[in-house]
């Protein structure tokens, strides 16, 4: 068998997988015009889950599941625009780890709104100038974006998924020598988590760090600029065109990031695998016990809280608070939906999603 001959296999079968999956677009194309009939929702991550479950299940091939993921979850994304193309907002600029998040779930060719603040991206869905936001929720090295937080109460939003990246960053710069380099440029955060690899890779030489306001525009700065680099995703680096001297960048390899996608009324199917984010404005909150009898009832029914955080009330001159708290299952599910029941003047339920492992 010759490198010839393999390779003409491999061009047979980029033959019948562009023939099958036009295929595909065009069941996809009619799954659209029944949607649109009854106004049916477009994205639906528990069928997306469904699928990928199913596609994992019978592989028997040299693809992992995270391969699997990644060609679906692209061939999801086209399929979703040919079905009804919807606009995303995301913390910008792009470039950002917030554009990437929301490439891997909306894929490449989506219509795109790079906001400046998380509150834009939260009023953008709310007047129904896009479909859907993305933002960040948490960083599992710096905690909670308290802004996020703040605005899930605020505003009347619904969380329709969930998205985690690793936050691995790449040293772009025009510069080939690194003595050469007299600036670098990054956001604050970005030089804390790659502290060890710049002393190690700049000890004695003398590049400043300038903090600027993204990785995105450190990106650019460093095409603008020559003898300077910028420690950016790898995204930004591609938008820019700044050549990437080294990649995976980072003190920890197990930096994530996670991100909330928000909607406006919408609802997920139980997938089998969700989570569940409510907000509680407990009474009495200052009476000891009030709490801890609320958590009780989860404990009671075996659901298993995963993150409960406190937020200053402001409203009057008390020290009042209320609490944000995701916890396993889906709100249809009867241990749950007993305890939403109860406290139905107390809860507001943000949304059941499918749970990211």
């Amino acid at each position: 068998m010759t490198l010839e001959s393999l390779r003409n296999d491999i061009d047979a079968l980029d033959d019948q997988l562009l023939t099958l999956l036009n295929q595909r677009m065009e069941l996809v194309r009619r799954v659209g015009e029944l949607k649109r009939t009854t106004n049916a929702v477009i994205y639906r991550p528990e069928r997306e889950k469904q699928i990928l479950d199913r596609l994992h299940g019978q592989n028997n091939g040299l693809m992992n599941r995270s391969a699997i993921e990644a060609i679906f979850l692209e061939i999801f994304a086209v399929s979703r625009n040919l079905e009804l193309p919807e606009r995303v907002a995301f913390l910008g600029p792009e470039g950002s780890f917030t554009h990437q998040a929301a490439e891997s779930r909306f894929g490449a060719m989506s219509d795109y709104m790079a906001l400046p603040t998380i509150r834009s991206v939260f009023e953008s869905v709310e007047t129904g100038r896009v479909r859907f936001g993305v933002v960040p929720i948490e960083n599992n090295q710096e905690g909670v974006v308290l802004e996020a937080i703040d605005l899930l109460l605020e505003k009347d939003l619904t969380i329709a998924a969930e998205a985690q990246i690793p936050v691995h960053f790449t040293f772009a710069t025009q510069t080939e020598n690194l003595a050469d380099i007299t600036h670098i440029y990054s956001k604050d955060i970005a030089f804390r988590q790659c502290s060890k690899f710049l002393n190690d890779t700049f000890e004695g030489l003398q590049a400043e760090l300038v903090p600027v306001e993204s990785t995105s525009r450190a990106a650019k700065l460093a095409a603008q600029q020559p003898r300077t680099a910028a420690l950016c995703s790898h995204i930004a680096a591609k938008l820019f065109d700044v050549p990437v001297l080294f990649d995976n960048i980072g003190d920890s390899d197990l930096n994530r990031t996670r991100f909330l996608i928000l909607a406006k009324d919408f609802k997920n199917q139980p997938s089998g695998h969700d989570k569940t984010t409510i907000i509680a404005k407990l009474a009495n909150t200052e009476s000891p016990g009030v709490l801890a009898e609320f958590l009780q009832e989860f404990n009671a029914r075996r659901i298993n809280l995963t993150k409960i955080e406190s937020r200053p009330l402001r409203e009057g001159a008390t020290f009042r608070y209320w609490f944000l708290i995701e916890c396993e299952g889906h709100a249809d599910e009867p241990a749950l939906q007993e305890i939403l029941n109860h406290h139905a003047a107390e809860v507001k339920l943000l949304g059941s999603y499918v749970r990211v492992a």
